[in-house]
């Protein structure tokens, strides 16, 4: 009896905080707590829509933010000074905030001012609106980063801790699932495009290099070569990813691993294309093009123009002492279950 009065007394919680159809179902034998930040990025139907297709990203509730009152409707936002916004559950074990934030940033301009695409007015402003102290720096290291790619220009989003959410009424709720041919001024199919943020994958300290191999360390901290067919990966083809033995950044997919018969590891592509950098290698003579991997500057091997014309045309050989494997069902207990799609 007391179970079914706790549960009764839970569900109208519930209720009172979100409304009778936004009622929230907890999975109490869930070990990992959600987290939550707070995005406005313009018109809210077509970003509730965009992040629930972000995996890691649990719920997504339309709603207005830090408005300078504690209460407000959709027609009166222009008194109450409330930007449409998004709250945002995750789970930090399968997204992390850095990451999520790259998605954010692909679908707002940020240097706009109280406008996003065809939408005018301070409702639609841009907004990074925080509860845990916590994310503070890392939202701070965020911005950083994008306002680097702004040089000259000011970015104009709001960060500020969470001062007030209203859930948006009904019909604003999963408006784009309700109107399929909705106005929508963003791209939602770029949730499905994978980010990897190198912010998640720093390079391991110099004590834990030192746990290395000799060859793993002779190669990716001082450009040594492995010997052809000699080496680990180069005949191996189980399903997976590569990762860099110097950081854990995921660099490759099985799926983009070919025969090439060289004796190193050979690749079509990158797992995405800005977890790897280049560097013009004038070494014993050659004219070659160096790979190093972009978290941790570690030497991974180069790129040729020899490859499958049909997948590219390129040719990324790499030492396999560079890279560590993981296997595909291993990817969930690593932290890589974002990226299984690309394996297969």
């Amino acid at each position: 009896m007391k179970k079914i009065i706790l549960t009764l007394f839970m569900s109208l919680l519930s209720v009172a905080c979100y409304g009778e159809d936004r009622v929230k179902v907890v999975d109490n034998n869930s070990s990992t707590e959600l987290k939550e930040i707070y995005l406005a990025g313009g018109c809210f139907w077509g970003v509730e829509a965009y992040f629930e297709r972000v995996d890691g990203v649990k719920d997504v509730i339309s709603g207005y933010a830090n408005g300078k009152t504690e209460k407000t409707r959709y027609g009166v936002l222009s008194l109450t000074d409330h930007a449409e916004t998004v709250k945002i559950s995750y789970n930090p074990k399968e997204i992390s905030l850095a990451r999520l934030l790259d998605y954010y940033y692909r679908i707002i301009n940020p240097l706009s001012i109280n406008k996003q695409g065809h939408d005018v007015g301070r409702q639609y402003r841009t907004g990074i609106y925080y509860t845990d102290s916590n994310d503070i720096s890392i939202i701070e290291n965020s911005l950083n980063e994008l306002q680097k790619k702004y040089e000259g220009e000011k970015i104009q989003i709001e960060f500020e801790k969470l001062r007030n959410f209203v859930v948006a009424e009904e019909y604003h709720q999963d408006y784009l699932k309700k109107n399929p041919n909705g106005y929508c001024h963003i791209d939602i199919s770029l949730a499905d495009e994978v980010i990897v943020n190198k912010d998640d994958y720093p390079k391991y300290s110099e004590e834990k290099l030192k746990t290395l191999s000799k060859k793993q360390y002779s190669v990716t901290q001082n450009k040594d070569t492995e010997l052809a067919f000699g080496n680990e990966y180069w005949d191996f083809f189980e399903d997976g990813i590569y990762v860099d033995i110097t950081s854990g950044e995921p660099l490759f997919s099985s799926k983009d691993k070919f025969r090439s018969f060289c004796g190193w590891p050979s690749f079509t592509k990158p797992i995405v294309a800005d977890v790897v950098e280049y560097k013009e290698d004038l070494s014993f003579n050659m004219k070659r093009i160096e790979v190093i991997s972009r978290s941790a500057k570690a030497h991974l091997g180069h790129v040729f123009d020899d490859g499958p014309v049909d997948r590219g045309g390129l040719r990324y050989c790499i030492n396999s002492a560079a890279l560590e494997f993981i296997p595909y069902d291993k990817m969930d207990q690593r932290g890589y279950s974002y990226l299984k799609k690309l394996v297969k």
